[in-house]
């Protein structure tokens, strides 16, 4: 997440209400995709290169946990982080994830308080402002591919959307980051004319905007 190192503390404190605001839609976006998927859905393909939904479900759900044990001080742990077998009910599983997650950003009052985030091994700590941008931008996208994977409108609020390309901007866009096992980004795609948003957001993560599991290029 770009931050301004001249910020006064009223303006960082401001930012950071904005954010987690913010994140909780996105985190709720992509709740209301997970809830429209049934068991059989599980098996299909994703934007995510090689993961079925069954696998970007487990993600998502362990992301929200380990950045919920990192609002708490104890993203160190990477227990927090390991990826599970999808619980018997994986949709009521995410959203007790995703619960913990937004109920511990909500605890989160200092700009500047320190996130442990492990698998982010070039710098493995993080400012709270940063962290829950990385969160952010993930959900806003994490959401699109479930919502694609279904064939199911995505749309989030423009004022979400202008607040999330610059965080999409800011993640990393080397290949020794974007092309990383298990990284959630491809590298960047090129925008097409009249680009949308949404659509810059996705190419600038490395996401077809026209990607379908039939057409998946």
């Amino acid at each position: 997440m770009p931050t301004n190192p001249n910020r006064r503390p009223s303006e960082a404190h401001a930012a950071l209400a904005r954010l987690t605001a913010l994140n909780a839609e996105a985190v709720r976006g992509s709740l209301a995709a997970v809830h429209r998927l049934t068991p059989a859905d599980l098996p299909r393909r994703t934007p995510c290169a090689d993961w079925t939904l069954a696998d970007l479900l487990a993600h998502m759900t362990v992301q929200h946990r380990g950045f919920a044990a990192a609002a708490r001080g104890d993203g160190q742990d990477p227990a927090h982080w390991s990826p599970r077998p999808l619980a018997e009910d994986p949709i009521a599983d995410y959203a007790a994830a995703a619960d913990d997650v937004l109920a511990a950003f909500a605890e989160v009052t200092d700009p500047d308080q320190t996130f442990a985030l492990p698998e982010a091994t070039a710098a493995p700590a993080f400012p709270a402002l940063h962290a829950i941008g990385f969160h952010f931008i993930d959900y806003v996208v994490h959401g699109w591919d479930v919502a694609r994977t279904l064939d199911l409108p995505y749309a989030p609020e423009p004022a979400l959307l202008e607040a999330a390309l610059p965080v999409a901007h800011a993640v990393p866009s080397g290949d020794d980051y974007r092309l990383a096992p298990g990284s959630a980004f491809a590298p960047p795609l090129p925008d097409g004319d009249g680009a949308s948003l949404l659509d810059r957001i996705l190419t600038t993560l490395g996401r077809s905007p026209s990607w379908s599991p039939s057409c998946p290029a």
